[in-house]
């Protein structure tokens, strides 16, 4: 027993600080990342033993991640009331940033997108999946995925247009 929390231990610190980085993409804050993180370790652990050796363990791993972010997303989505509105003009329309565009602003404006945008858009454009991937993953047609995406990448566009337009300029 001893043994397999050390390896348990090994696995987390070799792990644990890229996947946390694929939990807070998903996530719409930092503590639900920190859940999806712990959810997604537990799983990984329990499934280690159905582990084959077959392919890359990391892949494997970031899998499980992105399954329980997906999972996450379904309670919440049945749990959000009927008259929950995104304020759009807000989103886009706020000014505050700094000079210079960095990773960590991208992961801000993306973890602001609508929860369902923001799931298609780093399913589509961070882990690589196909439209209908996403769909079935999600349980909506490929069209939706598609127009999903397109509303992510406006919004995207719009917020950083609006914060960051000397930079975007010069790109």
């Amino acid at each position: 027993m001893q043994h397999r929390k050390a390896d348990q231990y090994r696995l987390y610190a070799l792990f644990s600080k890229k996947m946390f980085g694929i939990c807070l993409r998903y996530a719409a804050s930092y503590d639900e990342a920190q859940d999806i993180l712990q959810e997604g370790f537990i799983k990984v652990f329990r499934n280690l033993p159905a582990y084959k050796g077959e392919g890359n363990l990391e892949a494997w791993i970031k899998r499980i991640f992105i399954n329980t972010a997906i999972e996450k997303y379904r309670e919440r989505i049945y749990h959000l009331p009927v008259d929950e509105v995104i304020d759009y003009e807000t989103l886009v329309s706020q000014n505050h940033g700094p000079d210079n565009l960095h990773a960590r602003d991208i992961l801000a404006f993306v973890q602001k997108l609508p929860m369902q945008y923001r799931l298609v858009f780093n399913l589509y454009a961070l882990e690589g999946y196909t439209h209908k991937e996403i769909g079935q993953a999600l349980n909506i047609s490929e069209s939706t995925s598609r127009s999903n995406l397109a509303r992510a990448r406006m919004l995207l566009k719009d917020k950083l247009k609006h914060e960051y337009s000397p930079v975007i300029r010069a790109i």
